[in-house]
């Protein structure tokens, strides 16, 4: 389990990275809000995630 919360925590901070990725001035410029939507959805999608197993491990006990 303690795997999986790690990975979680790693997409997470994959979100941010592409959230902070700077493509101004390249030929990838034109992908920058694209990535910016991806980054959020994962930090979101990603947080609720830690989020539920969270509350869910704390009524487990």
């Amino acid at each position: 389990m303690d795997r999986l919360i790690f990975l979680f925590l790693a997409a997470i901070l994959a979100g941010f990275a592409l959230v902070e990725l700077p493509l101004a001035g390249t030929f990838l410029a034109s992908l920058a809000p694209f990535t910016t939507v991806v980054g959020v959805l994962a930090i979101l999608v990603f947080s609720f995630v830690l989020i539920f197993h969270g509350v869910k491990s704390l009524f487990n006990k």
